[in-house]
């Protein structure tokens, strides 16, 4: 199955019908790897972030779409800024560090806010679990459980948009380059 859908996409790139521009937001808590992330995928390499206090764009160019994207920093004061962002949001990008057990129940909190948020209704989620390459990650069913969205997740095959809002899980390591494309290209998939 994956083989016709990257032929298709292939052949949507050279017809060059793939330009397609998207407002994406990065959103977690702090140092979830959203800063790290987004260096990688400008730079295609690791830079050690400082924490980010003021939010971040940058233009990246991902399989023939056009992110515009914005690191809005996880820090609790600049979690107060993220609803202004929302109005322009094409889809949000939500990173958990998996292996910071004490912190998920706050990330789960916070996530639970912005799926709740009326003006984030059909706007698709990818949520990242970073950092599977630490040996106290949680897996991805255990992750999901934490998270309370075992019955939320529409899976990462395409999904008809008839009320349901995209949410899926996508476990990863920024520092070892993994797992976060999947998402990417996933979610372009909702992106017009």
């Amino acid at each position: 199955m994956d083989a016709i859908i990257n032929f298709f996409w292939s052949i949507l790139q050279t017809l060059g019908l793939t330009n397609i521009k998207a407002n994406v937001v990065f959103l977690g808590l702090d140092n979830a790897g959203k800063t790290t992330l987004l260096h990688v995928l400008k730079n295609n390499h690791l830079k050690q972030p400082v924490p980010t206090f003021h939010p971040t764009n940058e233009e990246l160019i991902i399989e023939g779409i056009t992110f515009q994207t914005w690191d809005l920093g996880g820090h609790e004061t600049a979690r107060k800024v993220w609803r202004d962002y929302f109005p322009v949001v094409d889809a949000i990008i939500y990173l958990v560090d998996a292996s910071d057990h004490e912190r998920i129940p706050e990330a789960h909190e916070e996530l639970q806010k912005l799926l709740d948020n009326r003006d984030l209704s059909k706007i698709p989620f990818a949520i990242l679990g970073n950092k599977v390459d630490k040996t106290n990650a949680l897996s991805e069913d255990e992750l999901l459980s934490k998270l309370y969205l075992h019955n939320s997740i529409t899976g990462k095959g395409t999904v008809s948009l008839n009320n349901i809002r995209p949410l899926e899980l996508f476990m990863c390591s920024v520092v070892n380059h993994e797992g976060y494309g999947e998402a990417f290209k996933w979610i372009s998939q909702y992106l017009k």
